[in-house]
């Protein structure tokens, strides 16, 4: 399954916390002609370095469906960001 949503919080050291939901298919389909392209590009270096190409993409489909229930957290002094993919 796809993630559907990205959710960031960015926590400031003076005013509010600021909350941040973004839907990932809009955005997939926005970017969706750089996606071709990378998919392209990413089967001419299969190609290249002789990787079977059906693999390759089955195994990124696999890392892009393992992503959603994803959190991570930086933190740089009193200012913290923390992602998450649903």
């Amino acid at each position: 399954m796809m993630p559907q949503s990205l959710t960031v919080r960015i926590r400031r050291p003076e005013g509010r916390p600021v909350r941040i939901w973004v839907p990932v298919l809009p955005v997939v389909l926005v970017f969706s002609p750089v996606v071709v392209l990378a998919v392209l590009v990413g089967a001419v270096a299969c190609l290249v370095y002789h990787v079977s190409v059906v693999r390759a993409l089955a195994s990124g489909w696999r890392l892009v469906s393992a992503l959603p229930g994803t959190r991570f957290d930086l933190e740089q002094g009193r200012t913290a960001v923390l992602v998450s993919i649903r």
